[in-house]
């Protein structure tokens, strides 16, 4: 049989190969903040009330939120100038929603529901989904974000600004629109105005773009734009700059070794090789706004002391990025994932027991629900009162009716009328015959050996209370002290002192 013969063979058909099933950027993205959001939210919300207690800096916000606009600009020229946007938009946010606890610290948890969606994006444009969803998640569990998302200050505020100024960086370094740094400066100008060191964080960004080598004239635009910034900040470091009495507590780094923690576990995660996903890399991103704010706050302090944790809690944005990006390293194909879980019991057994701490009000070095309600409970009507040192009025200006039944000694002009935080004080003499003119007195003072008078008001009152009166009870709440002292008149078997019961 010729070949010509032979039935002709079927057509070979070659099906096309399966589709490969990807995950849309749109839908990436979503998850990736919803998921981070919902985690941060809630974070937040859990124990947010800490047992319905207010620590001293909260007291200062609930206190001059409730003021005018006007008295708030008045008192931010005398002190906490820093903060005077702030208590601007406290203020209008007490007035729509209320004075309660959870007004006062809910925009915390939400600037920090923001903050972890920027950190999520973020890390999904420099490393991947996967590396994005992992930083995301990681943020809202830091110890750090965790105690100032739950606090009524700026510092979640800030965090939340400089990480949405952060990606509008990286978005603009490829497409280089106008629009798109102007939205970058505009974002970075109000962090700075809300608090001024987050201008720190520009400076980590600069550094970012050099060690990235991004194009001359993306280095000429961005320079352009944080001259714009700094002159925006200017008048605000300006004035302040006359207010640095108000930092004066600060004696030392507070609470710098967590933050050296934190920091050391970043750098260690930056050491393995990331990988990189356009013009910025991850770790050129995430390094500099970790470490470089904290050295150089700390490099400051060797003239004034000025570090103190939360002012760069936006350093947090580079530690979620490093172990998200990390993270995803690891349980990359082909690596073994005994490190990973490793990685994750050591985390958890480090947060489960920090987690329910932070919520309670020993987390904080006051109380001042708990000051003015010791207050209320060892004053009679008609009573002296008396605050050691006199910026201590702070911590019952929060609950007036605690002390309404007893009789500021030392207070010349109350904190409204005077555009103070503590109020106007009368001088030394007259303090010390005002005192004379009372048999019972209530002193508010700080931990034992937290303060030594150096003021002449304040030696009249503690000259005059060592001379003339005798302790008769001393109540102890979390950083302070509540003591009653009577007019001594003579030896008597009945009298001495006693120590109330710690609260």
């Amino acid at each position: 049989m010729s070949l010509d013969a032979r039935a002709p063979l079927a057509p070979r058909t070659v099906s096309p190969p399966a589709p490969v099933r990807r995950r849309s950027p749109v839908r990436a993205e979503a998850l990736v903040v919803l998921a981070s959001s919902s985690l941060a939210l809630a974070l937040g919300l859990w124990g947010i009330r800490r047992q319905n207690t207010m620590w001293g800096d909260e007291s200062v916000t609930h206190q001059l939120a409730h003021r005018d606009l006007s008295q708030i600009w008045l008192t931010a020229q005398h002190i906490d100038l820093v903060h005077a946007l702030y208590y601007a938009v406290m203020h209008e946010i007490f007035g729509l929603f209320g004075d309660g606890l959870l007004t006062l610290r809910l925009p915390s948890v939400l600037a920090t529901c923001v903050a972890a969606g920027g950190v999520g994006l973020l890390g999904l444009r420099l490393a991947g989904p996967r590396a994005g969803l992992l930083a995301g998640l990681v943020f809202p569990v830091l110890p750090q974000v965790q105690k100032y998302a739950q606090e009524g200050r700026s510092y979640a505020m800030v965090c939340a600004l400089v990480t949405w100024a952060t990606y509008a960086l990286v978005v603009s370094v490829p497409h280089r629109a106008r629009w798109r740094w102007a939205v970058y400066g505009s974002t970075m100008l109000l962090a700075c105005l809300l608090h001024e060191f987050a201008v720190l964080a520009l400076i980590a960004h600069g550094v970012t773009l050099v060690v990235s080598r991004v194009p001359r004239p993306v280095l000429r635009v961005w320079g352009a734009t944080a001259a714009c910034v700094v002159a925006g900040l200017s008048p605000l470091v300006v004035r302040s700059a006359g207010q640095s009495g108000q930092v004066s507590w600060i004696d030392g780094p507070v609470r710098l070794p967590e933050f050296l923690a934190v920091t050391v576990v970043g750098v260690a995660c930056a050491r393995t090789h990331l990988g990189a996903r356009g013009p910025v890399r991850l770790s050129a991103l995430a390094l500099p706004i970790l470490v470089l704010p904290c050295l150089l706050l700390l490099a400051a302090s060797l003239v004034k002391p000025l570090f103190v944790d939360r002012y760069v809690l936006y350093s947090n944005i580079g530690t979620a990025l490093l172990l998200g990006a990390w993270g995803d390293r690891c349980r990359r194909p082909g690596r073994s994932s005994r490190v990973t879980w490793i990685a994750v019991v050591v985390v958890l057994a480090a947060l489960v027991p920090v987690s329910p701490w932070l919520r309670t009000p020993q987390s904080r070095s006051n109380d001042v629900t708990a000051i003015s309600a010791a207050v209320r409970e060892e004053g009679r009507p008609g009573d002296g009162l008396l605050y050691l040192p006199g910026r201590h009025r702070i911590w019952t200006g929060a609950h007036p009716e605690d002390t309404r039944s007893l009789t500021d000694l030392a207070l010349a002009r109350d904190p409204v009328s005077s555009n103070t935080l503590a109020g106007v004080e009368l001088p030394a003499r007259d303090i010390a015959a005002r005192m004379l003119d009372f048999d019972r007195i209530v002193v508010v003072r700080g931990p034992a050996g937290a303060y030594t008078p150096t003021d002449p008001r304040e030696a009249a009152k503690t000259g005059t209370l060592r001379r003339h009166f005798r302790e008769h009870g001393t109540t102890r709440v979390n950083g302070a002290r509540v003591t009653v002292y009577a007019r001594d008149r003579g030896p008597s078997p009945e009298a001495g002192p006693r120590s109330g019961s710690p609260r």
